[in-house]
């Protein structure tokens, strides 16, 4: 039987709506849990320059229809490319999403997003950088990239390191997944509001009359509550996370935790993070964990451009395939065995990690070059 082909394309996979003075970003694409691919991103990116100068647009709400505000970049279809294609595919979707995520950052009106479910990964460095970041109780968090290979990117080496003490280098390593209450009190959200709460919100915000940070701020708080967080949640174990993940090397980070755990008895927490870092890429905890500590004393641009350095090497499989291996393990094959080379923590070196951090020599590949965008708004955002 000949093959055939479908030239159908998916339709409508974001929403554009609201009136003339609030816009709103709906992701359309349910079924993948709203994770962002090329057309998206740049139906949301031209979309946002022309809100941005439309002197009647005061407000751009974001939002994502299903269990899903976004789960991520849709890995499956870089990968797929990539590997049928050239690896530069991946650099060329990461590249748009970086600007987009940028743009954001320095986005010169309000912008609100409205999370009611998973946010992660490329879904993060959507609406982590908006002015205001409101979750529910059904909002869930995690940058879980280093189980795949990759690590956690799009500016998380920004926003997670501004997080209260070393939460945000527990958050990168360990992959650990927040509930809504807790994302709101750590920072990366700036409102709790419950689920049954929220449409009444959205509508409320599309009919202020003269939307401004101050009027949206005044109105989401009529809308919020006081964040419930549990007794059990890794928040309330800052005093161990700040003595644990403060420390220099993720050896050295590991062997803090099972220390805590040999003399205090087994927490969830711990168990779970590190079941997640003995069973993650070791080249991409190292890497993560450097380019946090660098991003703490750096502005948006500077940690977008590291990532984009960084993710460029792992597209390119120029110093290991930890990616495609990760990638094949986790999401195609599904065996979750992955077999990083190198397999352990000791045998990657601080040479090898500084690797990462260093332009590519290849003919192919293209700078990441922002537009001037020096209103660096996000500083008082996070």
């Amino acid at each position: 039987m000949a093959p055939t082909l479908n030239f159908d394309r998916d339709q409508n996979q974001v929403l554009f709506t609201g009136n003339s003075c609030v816009k709103v970003v709906i992701l359309n694409r349910p079924q993948k849990l709203n994770s962002l691919n090329h057309e998206m991103i740049c139906q949301i990116k031209s979309n946002l320059q022309l809100y941005e100068n439309d002197p009647l647009v005061q407000l751009v709400i974001l939002k994502g229809n299903g269990k899903a505000f976004c789960a991520g970049g849709d890995v499956v279809s870089v990968i797929t490319s990539s590997v049928a294609g050239h690896w530069t595919y991946a650099a060329s979707f990461y590249k748009k999403q970086l600007t987009l995520d940028h743009l954001i950052a320095t986005y010169k009106k309000p912008t609100v997003s409205l999370i009611n479910g998973i946010v992660m990964g490329g879904g993060a460095g959507l609406s982590v950088p908006t002015t205001f970041r409101v979750v529910t109780e059904k909002a869930v968090f995690a940058m879980p990239e280093a189980s795949i290979g990759l690590f956690p990117d799009v500016g998380a080496n920004y926003f997670l390191s501004r997080l209260p003490g070393f939460f945000g280098e527990y958050l990168g390593l360990s992959g650990a997944r927040l509930g809504g209450a807790e994302i709101a009190a750590c920072g990366l959200a700036t409102h709790f509001v419950p689920s049954i709460k929220l449409k009444s919100l959205e509508n409320a915000l599309q009919v202020l009359s003269s939307p401004n940070v101050s009027t949206i701020s005044a109105l989401i708080k009529t809308f919020a509550e006081k964040p419930n967080v549990k007794e059990d949640s890794p928040f309330r174990r800052l005093e161990v996370i700040n003595k644990c993940f403060s420390k220099e090397t993720v050896e050295e980070i590991i062997e803090s935790l099972e220390e805590h755990e040999l003399q205090n008895g087994a927490e969830k927490w711990i168990t779970n993070a590190l079941s997640f870092m003995r069973s993650s890429c070791p080249t991409s905890l190292k890497i993560f964990l450097k380019s946090i500590r660098r991003g703490r004393v750096e502005k948006i641009d500077q940690c977008l451009h590291r990532d984009y350095i960084i993710a460029c090497h792992f597209f390119r499989g120029t110093f290991g395939n930890h990616f495609y291996e990760g990638s094949r393990a986790k999401l195609f094959d599904k065996d979750n065995k992955p077999k990083w080379e190198p397999s352990k923590l000791e045998l990657v070196d601080e040479k090898m990690v500084n690797e990462y951090f260093r332009n590519i020599n290849d003919e192919e590949w293209e700078y990441l070059r922002f537009p001037d965008r020096s209103n660096y708004q996000i500083a008082c955002k996070l």
